[in-house]
């Protein structure tokens, strides 16, 4: 069965093709607004599979995800992209976003923080199947790493000793939240007449 993933992000897209290769997926070709207004990232994952659905009338992968720190009150969460955006009345690029958080953890101790991802395959509008996933780490001192993007840099993985900027795409795509959200998804998919 082919996808669309509602998506208009190459590096997600990218990210998410080759962690889901048993499945058609195509990347939607003009990704209609949706306000991003749902309090969980399955909430809002929901809500860009249904919008695009509504539009395309074709079965729709979506994700929301996003990076939550114990000592933010698991902010930014799911305004990730728009982290810092009311501080400084623009979308930040990632490396500015990542100074911003920096800053904002500036001598704090506790660093623990989660990357989660959540995805939904909207069949129709009465087949949806969900997953959520996370991957726990900390945030670090300072940005290290050039692969991945978003919050890469400074989340690290204590078990590898390594940001997600320093993996390669494939041992990435074995620890990330989306890596084990795209898992779960292929095998819920795989076990499901389509």
């Amino acid at each position: 069965m082919n996808f669309i993933l509602a998506t208009t992000n190459d590096h997600k897209f990218k990210e998410l093709k080759a962690l889901m290769p048993n499945i058609d997926l195509a990347k939607a070709e003009n990704m209609i607004e949706v306000e991003e207004n749902e309090p969980t990232f399955l909430g809002n994952a929901l809500l860009k599979a249904e919008a695009l659905y509504q539009e395309l009338k074709m079965p729709i992968i979506a994700d929301d995800s996003g990076l939550c720190v114990q000592a933010l009150d698991n902010k930014p969460g799911v305004k990730t992209a728009r982290y810092g955006s009311d501080v400084f009345n623009r979308i930040l690029e990632s490396k500015e976003r990542n100074e911003y958080l920096l800053s904002n953890l500036k001598g704090v101790e506790n660093r623990k923080a989660s990357f989660v991802c959540s995805l939904v395959a909207y069949i129709s509008p009465y087949r949806i199947y969900t997953v959520t996933e996370e991957v726990n780490g900390e945030i670090t001192l300072s940005q290290t790493g050039v692969e991945g993007f978003g919050y890469d840099p400074v989340f690290y993985l204590p078990e590898l000793k390594k940001t997600m900027a320093e993996l390669d795409s494939d041992t990435k795509g074995l620890y990330s939240h989306r890596g084990r959200a795209a898992r779960a998804m292929n095998t819920l998919l795989e076990n499901i007449k389509l």
